[in-house]
């Protein structure tokens, strides 16, 4: 048992008949802790968070909460509380009786019913509002009597399946911005599931990204948004331009090979544990530079490639275009438009290249024409 772990989940596998949805996994949360799970539809998250619920039953592991093993104690008996993506309102109920139906069912009196109710309902701005049914409130008013009926039996942990997925893109803005506000006031202990990584971002200390039901990295949203351990990962953090590139790292710089479309580079390793070879390399749209056909030579420590724009769109305080380079196409932001044809240049700084070596080319990769003549042995020695 981690010392450090209010919650723990440890070597926790579900599936479904043949299909294995969680395989092994492990995962440890503080306690006051906001974690996000994030991923793709299908990676397991909402899995994982029924399966600490308590609304699916795992084939191997635990779950356990301050040292006490819940695996198999039924949801209402784990001290937490679920607020689902439909928010699940008793249509028929005002909205005092949804937000006191759990405290009913633990038989407290009308008056401490009452009080709480009260609590809730001023803590979330829903004062006046009691008497409602639901169909009649607002979006986010809905979400605030869900949240606010979780809240009412004072769970341990609140678990969080994409509750905001409901509500228009300016009111989840807001909303999202209470729901971390209240965890942060409050001090409880929280999970959300999402498939938005701004979302996760913003709300969570702690973004746990998930695939194929294991987690492919942790960490705060810092350091998975500049530090992604692989190139799932940066993808799924927005970056997804592509290119495979061929470097040789000498003492600390990777001198990237040269190709029908770009010069090579000469660029800092910065602490990446590379080996020489052919490696994927992503970068963000906003990263990148576009600049005309006949601009300056870059500077040191950038990569370049030459290219055509084939299409650009205005996102609001920036222009992004896909860029034609070879067989690829990438995309580039700018402050003004390109017209579509022209002939540009893409230049992406080494420092906002996201790295990952690729199989070597013995075991099976081709090498390309334009280092298909260069020594295997040269591609691969790291002097």
């Amino acid at each position: 048992m981690n010392d450090d772990a209010f919650l723990e989940v440890s070597n926790l596998s579900v599936g479904y008949g043949a299909t294995r949805v969680l395989d092994g996994l492990e995962l440890t949360i503080r306690k006051g802790e906001f974690v996000a799970l994030l991923g793709a539809s299908g990676c397991g998250k909402t899995t994982l968070l029924r399966s600490i619920a308590g609304f699916v039953a795992p084939s191997e592991g635990m779950v356990a909460v301050a040292g006490r093993d819940v695996t198999r104690l039924p949801a209402d008996r784990r001290g937490m509380a679920l607020v689902f993506q439909s928010y699940a309102l008793w249509p028929h109920m005002s909205v005092a009786k949804n937000i006191g139906y759990g405290l009913k069912l633990k038989r407290l009196s009308r008056a401490v019913i009452d009080r709480r109710v009260a609590e809730i309902e001023a803590l979330l701005g829903l004062e006046g509002l009691g008497a409602r049914k639901p169909a009649a409130l607002s979006g986010g008013q809905r979400q605030r009597v869900a949240l606010g009926r979780a809240l009412a039996i004072d769970p341990q942990i609140l678990l969080l399946d994409e509750p905001l997925s409901n509500l228009d893109a300016r009111i989840r803005l807001k909303v999202r911005h209470e729901i971390g506000a209240l965890q942060k006031r409050l001090g409880i202990t929280a999970i959300i599931v999402t498939h938005d990584r701004e979302e996760a971002m913003a709300m969570a200390d702690r973004v746990v990204i998930m695939d194929a039901g294991r987690i492919a990295q942790q960490g705060t949203p810092e350091e998975v948004y500049n530090r992604p351990a692989s190139a799932f990962v940066a993808a799924f953090m927005g970056a997804e331009n592509a290119l495979t590139l061929y470097g040789r790292i000498a003492g600390g710089t990777l001198w990237i090979t040269a190709g029908p479309h770009d010069a090579g580079a000469a660029l800092p390793l910065g602490g990446r544990k590379l080996q020489s070879g052919p490696m994927e390399a992503r970068f963000r749209a906003e990263a990148a530079e576009l600049v005309a056909i006949d601009a300056p030579a870059p500077v040191a420590g950038e990569l370049e490639f030459s290219g055509h724009i084939e299409t650009a769109s205005y996102l609001g305080g920036a222009w992004r275009h896909s860029v034609r380079v070879g067989d690829e196409s990438l995309f580039a932001d700018a402050a003004r438009s390109f017209e579509v044809g022209a002939p540009v240049r893409l230049r992406i700084p080494g420092d906002k290249l996201f790295l990952f070596n690729l199989p070597a080319p013995e075991r099976g990769l081709p090498l390309p024409p334009h280092v298909a003549h260069e020594p295997t042995e040269r591609l691969l020695q790291a002097t």
